[in-house]
């Protein structure tokens, strides 16, 4: 194979630590080995390939860790192979670099802004087998893949580094690399070296695959001073699954926890014009709080929520200690709160207290700005009207599984009514539950009110999570927290004024510092902490700094110059959620250009694989996922590029030429089901049903000049009453391009793009958007779905989620054409007939057999027959509500309006 000439890639991009090399699946076994036992030589290759080699170095110098993951994969076959590089690491990495090396050819990564990468890619033929992948992958982590084949008897060895600031959480730093190689490896390492200036107090080590007593004798640990090295190398036979098996029993997290020495009561360390400076004193007096949980109680927090909920604040309350004030506010529809103020934790108000937790009962909607503004007057009112509370570290926290639904809707109203009323005056953290919850709004809220937002996931431990979540704001020790350098001799400073300091956290600034000013660089530190002023100055120790820079050499320099980069555009890329316009643009712009500067893959800059390509000439394209995104996909035949959401050029909220031919009204069908056909120049929509049995499937769109058809499925209504007309609604639809080879498939769960060759499978929850040749599939999470088709049109699939106490019982889809001009005259379809013009005249109005509706005769394509105004909804700009159209409604299946009888639109499937 002569370079890349022979070979096909398959690009996925998501984000852990470790890796996974596979040729094909393979099956384990659960019994686990015995250090003791004795091994009998094992064939480690699967469909002819072998992994070499796999590689996890991880160099930690003061928080900053930069992580190389290396493997070597031989083909013995006599054929070619496709093998995969999957890789996870955590969400708040970037990565910095990537490399495939294969038949003696190198081919790096290169980071460029998400423009200019994705425009160089779009050069190239949009066609083959290439494709790219920004995923989640669990909690904390997102995944990277690649798969490209190799040759018979070649090799390939993948290449990627990352580089994320590690933050201190309950006493220590944790580095977390996810192992899952699916196959035996011949020389598998795990090395993490660690270089701390403040000296190392503790070092640990643990593999969530291994009985604790075979970790202990395979995990090789050590620290002393400033240094410390974690090792692990498992032979063949210590991977293996039980002793005669040729799979591997590595599948999970290896962690390394570790924390310093806190002998000064800040640390810092300059090199190279920059500094770091860590801050986290020891031997403080905890301060009382005044805490205060605003809990939502609306409907849909039903069943497990509730229950791990209450489970979790239990325990919580059984935490609180005695000097602390707290109280509850329950919000639903209604606002109500256990005492109405702050009172002390006494035994007797805690008791009372989980009474009501356990007592209290979910009701109606979601009033979130309710809730918070009664918890936030509790607190300021403690803080006017009690003298001794006012020493206390105030808290607010709000758990919320929706978005708000009653009273203050507005989001933007209710960010204003916040900031109004906390002023502020303390941290508010806002805590997610779950998937449906609107996580960006609830961080935006937390950033500008001096708290941080937290998503809990639905699973079996929510109840350990919310405690999680707690006890690390449970011991505030500062409060008012200002970090201050001279303004004449530092630049370019990080976050340094933080509302509350709390034990076992740690707060890290970093900033450049002017050329020939080192000689007057000190930190000063104000703060406040249980009634009394905290006050230390901490200067700069050069002898110690020419000692470490001996000892670490450019690697210091170099991480410390990279921990301000990587902090300063974490925070330019939270600060630009919050923001708008022009101020957004320049923020973005900023955190661009320190992202090229550095070669970080953030949401604003991709990765090109230069001379990478497949047969096409197509080359791959590194994304990282946007902030706080789900999954995004770009996968299967054809498929050419991903963009976050924000960034599609065809959604229909932003102002490309193309959308902006987009009619304002649309025809359609949704709910029963009814069809709206809109006639230009025409005031009054025209509308049928069509009464077929559940399980029928009509033809929507039929362009027989290209092919490219809509087909949906019907559902019935289990919730009918004896003898009621069953009400039927799509549940199912069939997109196909087949001049590309393109099919989508919709129902109320999944989205799934090609299934016939098994393509990948989209939720409703995810948020992503895609492109197959011409067709650009954008999904909105739990909204809706847009699919534009080059020369053919732009369609709407709106997605019906059913209520409590609905008359319908299933979920269902509305389909809508939001542009057809471009379509073919002779499209056809129980909508696509309707695509070009036509006229119809109404005459004749009168009382109809409906004293409350008026009937009309109507003359259209030569018929004549009796209609009657009445009122539809369209969907299509507020999925969630409706927009009532007005109408005439043509019975007995349409007949008369459209072309034949409604049986001729019966298909037999939706492809």
């Amino acid at each position: 194979m002569d370079g890349a000439m022979g070979m096909r890639v398959l690009l996925r991009l998501s984000l852990v630590s470790l890796l996974t090399l596979q040729a094909m699946p393979t099956q384990g076994a659960p019994k686990r080995p015995k250090s003791s036992e004795k091994r009998q030589a094992v064939d480690t290759t699967v469909n002819g390939v072998i992994i070499q080699s796999l590689k996890v170095n991880c160099k930690v110098t003061s928080r900053f860790a930069h992580y190389v993951i290396t493997s070597q994969v031989v083909n013995t076959a006599d054929k070619a192979r496709e093998v995969g590089f999957d890789v996870e690491i955590p969400k708040t990495a970037f990565i910095s670099d990537f490399a495939i090396t294969t038949n003696g050819k190198a081919f790096i990564g290169d980071i460029k802004d998400k423009a200019t990468a994705w425009k160089q890619y779009r050069k190239v033929a949009i066609s083959g087998e290439n494709a790219g992948l920004v995923r989640a992958s669990g909690r904390m982590m997102e995944q990277f893949t690649i798969h490209i084949t190799i040759g018979p008897q070649s090799k390939a060895m993948f290449r990627l580094t990352y580089e994320e600031v590690l933050k201190r959480k309950l006493m220590q730093y944790d580095i977390v690399i996810k192992v899952k190689p699916k196959q035996l490896v011949h020389h598998f390492e795990i090395d993490v070296d660690i270089f701390e200036p403040q000296g190392i107090s503790k070092l640990d080590a643990q593999a969530s695959f291994l009985p604790k007593e075979i970790a202990t004798q395979l995990i090789k640990k050590s620290f002393s001073g400033k240094k410390g090295q974690v090792l692990f190398r498992p032979t063949v036979g210590q991977q293996q699954s039980c002793p005669a098996c040729s799979t591997t029993l590595m599948d999970g997290e290896f962690r390394v926890n570790y924390d310093v020495s806190r002998d000064k009561s800040c640390d810092l360390l300059v090199a190279n014009n920059h500094f770091a400076h860590f801050f986290a004193p020891q031997n403080l007096t905890n301060m009382n709080k005044n805490l205060v949980f605003v809990i939502d109680i609306s409907t849909s927090m039903a069943g497990e929520k509730v229950k791990q909920t209450k489970e979790a604040l239990l325990k919580i309350l059984g935490d609180i200690r005695p000097g602390d004030y707290f109280d509850l506010v329950l919000f639903g529809s209604e606002v109500q709160s256990w005492s109405g103020s702050l009172v002390p934790a006494s035994a007797a108000n805690l008791q009372a207290a989980q009474d009501f937790v356990r007592r209290f009962h979910l009701a109606g909607s979601t009033n979130l700005n309710g809730g918070l503004l009664r918890g936030t007057e509790i607190l300021n009112e403690a803080q006017r009207s009690t003298p001794g509370l006012t020493k206390h570290a105030p808290i607010l926290i709000m758990l919320t599984d929706g978005e708000p639904t009653e009273g203050v809707t507005d989001r933007s109203q209710i960010l204003k009514n916040v900031r109004d009323a906390i002023r502020g005056k303390f941290p508010l953290y806002n805590l997610g539950f779950g998937r449906d919850v609107d996580f960006g709004f609830l961080e935006v809220m937390s950033m500008e009110n001096n708290g941080r937002a937290q998503r809990i996931y639905e699973d079996h431990d929510a109840t350990q999570q919310l405690q999680g979540f707690y006890d690390q704001v449970a011991n505030p020790l500062l409060v008012d927290v200002e970090l201050q350098y001279p303004k004449d001799a530092v630049s370019a400073l990080t976050q340094h004024s933080h509302k509350q300091y709390y034990e076992g956290s740690e707060i890290v600034v970093a900033g450049r510092i002017a050329d020939h000013k080192l000689s007057s660089f000190k930190a000063d530190v104000r703060a406040h902490g249980g009634g009394q002023e905290f006050k230390t100055t901490c200067l700069v120790d050069e002898e110690e700094m020419k000692k470490l820079l001996q000892e670490r050499g450019h690697m210091l320099e170099n991480h410390v110059e990279r921990l301000w980069a990587y902090l300063t555009i974490q925070e330019l890329l939270a600060k630009r959620k919050k923001l708008e316009g022009q101020e957004k643009a320049e923020l973005s712009a900023k955190a661009l250009q320190m992202a090229l500067n550095y070669q970080f893959v953030t949401p604003l800059t991709s990765m090109t694989m230069n001379g990478l390509t497949d047969r096409d000439g197509l080359g791959p394209v590194i994304d990282k996922a946007p902030e706080e995104s789900l999954p995004l996909e770009m996968l299967g035949k054809r498929l050419s590029f991903v963009l976050p959401a924000e960034q599609q050029p065809l959604h229909r909220t932003q102002t490309n030429s193309s959308v902006q031919k987009l009619p304002t009204r649309v025809t359609s069908v949704d709910t029963d089901p009814h069809f709206i056909i809109h006639v230009p120049q025409k005031e009054d929509a025209l509308c049928f049903n069509i009464n077929e049995e559940p399980g029928v499937v009509l033809s929507l769109v039929q362009n027989p000049d290209t092919g490219f058809s809509v087909n949906g499925q019907l559902i019935g209504n289990q919730a009918r009453s004896p003898g009621q007309h069953e009400g039927t609604y799509f549940g199912r639809l069939g997109i196909a391009n087949p001049a590309t080879d393109f099919q989508l498939e919709v129902t109320p769960q999944n989205i799934t793009l090609n299934p016939g060759s098994g393509g990948p499978v989209f939720s409703w929850k995810d948020q992503a958007s895609l492109r197959q040749d011409e067709v650009v599939v954008t999904i909105n999470r739990k909204r809706n779905l847009v699919v534009t088709v080059e020369d053919e049109g732009t369609f709407e699939v709106v997605l019906h989620r059913v209520w409590k106490g609905s008359s319908i019982q299933k979920d269902f889809l509305g389909f809508y054409v939001l542009d057809s001009h471009r379509m073919s005259a002779r499209t056809h379809g129980l909508l696509g007939q309707f695509f070009h013009p036509f006229d119809y005249k109404v005459s004749n109005l009168h009382p109809g057999s409906d004293p409350t509706k008026t009937d009309a005769t109507m003359v259209v394509k030569n018929h004549q027959f009796t209609v009657t105004r009445g009122l539809q909804k369209d969907y299509s700009k507020d999925p969630r509500h409706g927009v009532e159209v007005a109408c005439w409604f043509v019975h007995n299946n349409g007949a008369g309006l459209i072309d034949g009888v409604h049986t001729d639109y019966i298909v037999p499937d939706i492809f």
